[in-house]
């Protein structure tokens, strides 16, 4: 009977003890975790470059304007969105492999941003308590050098910036990369990065010759250093889920001097249906690879209405006799069409005013923060007619939402998809991009506007890629699949690689299994270890 009720004091003892003395200890735990951090910090930084004054904590009078700065989706600049315990804004490179050690040794989570354009907010907020910020946005310098046609780029930079240096030694060079001005090298690039010349020169990963990081022991490398695996992995795969990189070096590719653009808008009662299906049969296989025209549905007044916008490597009279011999059902006319420089063109297809000098690319400060929802999908066959008329009919009834085609074909379907990470390459006719904007606060209007998106996605499910249902690693989506980062990282880690990276998945998981084993570089979408290791 003694030894009974010495059990039964014993597991009552250790119920108290899990919900009531636990919760203080783990508290405790990182608190002391954290000062460590801390401590460790100093003393592990260079001297001659003090990490001290970089570091921004609740407590820091500017945490508040650093941390929102770089806040590019007000879904995640909530009071109730999980704050890091400190943001590091590196200026030195030991700052940053003080950063890694320190994190490592003190149980610290490191989220990295350059210009905080994760459509899912991941570079800068964690369900982990003690997680920090590694801002990169002072490493920003943009070398570029015309005698070989290329250009060091650090990840802080944002494409703006690279565009303006360039155009400023060149008007016969440019880059593939995006069109937003203000998105950072350091996450674009590394998941793969598209623009309007992806048809020409595919996408930027396929115009990268070199890179720095910082790997998860400290060491500083460059392609030669770290091998052509890892190298491969950080081109296209998601860098953050393998180290720190510092910089890539790009290769400039030839733009004409005089580019064409155009913005030409078709509403329902202008044959739409039958126009949307003749640009799906011509977009990425009868128009020339120096022709990118992206189509862009939405809903305007209770009324269907399409949007083509143009970006043609050449001058308005070749473009009119492209469209004329391909596509002359959308009925281009002369007047329709500017003529303007590679760079000029940036700024057009961003929707700046006509006449905006060239230097506004250099502003880090967005045109416009919204509350946002970006999902993607692939388009491998036509939308029949009558798919496109219910489609029609689904947005009227959903309103807001946006359906953006963006047309491959060209150069994109001449690399193999092992070629990089990204795998999307031939036998697609467009990525799919579902955009919801909107300006309300709040988790009620946040949810309506999610449940909107999400019913316009499942919609369109009979008519994209299957098995898997492929999808963009930029255009980051949590709904199809997180890591804890626990027991069974691989299995859930699965679920949305093989989306992302289809085959090249598990090449990516064995090359993170041997550059970080103890899967420190991690984040809710990052490539898992293998669940064994020998």
């Amino acid at each position: 009977m003694k030894t009974s009720i010495t059990s039964i004091f014993s597991f009552f003892l250790a119920i108290f003890l899990l919900l009531v003395v636990s919760p203080s200890s783990a508290i405790s735990s990182n608190s002391s975790s954290y000062e460590g951090f801390i401590q460790c910090l100093k003393i592990k930084s260079d001297p001659s470059s003090p990490i001290s004054a970089v570091l921004y904590d609740e407590n820091n009078s500017s945490y508040s304007s650093v941390l929102e700065t770089y806040i590019r989706n007000l879904r995640f600049n909530e009071s109730t969105t999980p704050k890091p315990r400190l943001i590091i804004t590196a200026k030195h490179v030991s700052h940053i492999q003080a950063a890694i050690v320190c994190a490592k040794a003190n149980g610290m989570q490191m989220k990295i941003r350059s210009g905080g354009h994760d459509y899912e907010g991941v570079s800068y907020w964690s369900a982990v308590p003690n997680f920090f910020i590694l801002d990169m946005f002072n490493f920003r310098s943009v070398n570029v050098s015309i005698e070989d046609e290329s250009a060091w780029v650090e990840s802080g930079a944002l494409l703006g910036e690279i565009y303006y240096r360039i155009a400023e030694k060149s008007s016969t060079h440019g880059f593939p990369a995006g069109v937003c001005p203000t998105v950072g090298v350091g996450g674009h690039f590394s998941g793969g990065g598209y623009g309007n010349m992806m048809r020409k020169y595919g996408l930027s990963v396929d115009n990268i010759v070199d890179a720095q990081m910082i790997d998860v022991n400290g060491k500083l490398l460059d392609r030669k250093s770290m091998g052509e695996d890892l190298f491969w992995a950080i081109t296209g795969g998601g860098g953050s889920s393998f180290g720190v990189v510092l910089s890539y070096k790009i290769k400039l590719v030839s733009v004409p001097k005089i580019v064409t653009v155009f913005r030409v808008r078709r509403t329902y009662d202008r044959n739409l249906s039958e126009l949307v299906y003749r640009y799906q049969q011509v977009a990425a296989d009868k128009l020339p690879e120096e022709l990118f025209l992206r189509l862009t549905l939405d809903v305007v007044n209770g009324t269907n209405r399409a949007t083509f916008l143009a970006m043609f490597l050449g001058n308005s009279q070749q473009l009119l006799s492209v469209m004329n011999l391909s596509f002359p059902e959308l009925g281009l006319n002369q007047t329709d069409c500017t003529e303007m420089s590679w760079v000029e063109s940036v700024l057009f297809w961003t929707n700046f005013p006509a006449g905006t000098p060239v230097n506004a690319l250099l502003s880090r400060v967005p045109q416009s923060l919204t509350y946002l929802k970006r999902k993607s999908d692939y388009l491998k066959k036509p939308i029949p007619k009558q798919g496109l008329e219910l489609l029609f009919k689904k947005m009227v009834e959903l309103q807001t939402p946006q359906l953006t085609f963006n047309p491959y074909g060209g150069r994109m379907a001449e690399i193999p998809s092992s070629e990089k990470p990204f795998p999307h390459r031939a036998g697609n006719i467009a990525k799919l991009q579902y955009a919801t904007n909107w300006n309300e606060d709040g988790e009620e209007a946040a949810n309506r506007y999610l449940n909107l998106t999400a019913e316009l996605f499942a919609f369109m499910t009979p008519y994209v890629s299957m098995a898997p249902r492929e999808a963009f690693l930029n255009y980051r989506d949590l709904d199809i699949g997180t890591n804890s980062n626990g027991r069974n990282s691989y299995i859930e880690g699965a679920v949305y690689g093989v989306k992302y990276f289809k085959d090249n998945f598990n090449r990516l998981v064995k090359i993170k299994t041997k550059v970080d084993p103890r899967n420190f570089f991690r984040n809710e979408q990052s490539i898992p270890v293998l669940p064994w290791r020998k």
